[in-house]
């Protein structure tokens, strides 16, 4: 790679315009939209395994960002956009009579989603450093939809945990 690139720099400048062109995509969730529990565990599977692909980014993320200061910006626009996603998909289980969270505990749980999302691979992969093959983005969605539980209508909570269980 070094002979199409001027510095390291480049490189993971390149490497992050990439990962942002996807995960934006991703993250462009309509408001308006009404969300199964399918569809957002297939949310959150696209997710992982976004991170997955750009492990390099997501291992280290404090020091990779401070060491690029220009992809600062633009990763906390990614952070945004991830909480607001969140925030669309249990606005839509709202709408649905399939959530019930006060406003307080909605954002609180949208930035609890947003953080599990962007460490989770660092804490997985940290889990398992005798066996790196078992680092497995499956478990971070049913780490993420177990977050959601207690919000969820009863019958909900059973479909989720079914749906959940069949990431690990």
């Amino acid at each position: 790679m070094y002979y199409h690139f001027k510095s390291k720099g480049d490189i993971v400048e390149e490497l992050f315009t990439a990962f942002e062109a996807e995960m934006l995509d991703l993250l462009a969730v309509p408001d308006d939209v009404d969300v199964s529990l399918d569809q957002q565990s297939f949310f959150l599977h696209l997710l992982f395994e976004t991170v997955a692909r750009y492990r390099f980014l997501y291992q280290d993320l404090v020091n990779v960002l401070s060491r690029y200061e220009r992809l600062q910006v633009r990763f906390k626009r990614i952070l945004k956009k991830k909480t607001t996603a969140f925030g669309s998909i249990c606005e839509s289980f709202r709408r649905q009579n399939m959530m019930a969270i006060e406003r307080e505990d909605l954002n609180a749980l949208c930035e609890q989603l947003t953080l599990t999302a962007c460490y989770w691979s660092a804490f997985d992969t940290l889990s398992h450093l005798d066996d790196r093959e078992s680092v497995d983005p499956g478990r971070g969605v049913y780490q993420m939809m177990h977050l959601m539980l207690p919000y969820f209508a009863p019958d909900v909570q059973e479909q989720a945990k079914l749906i959940s269980r069949d990431y690990l």
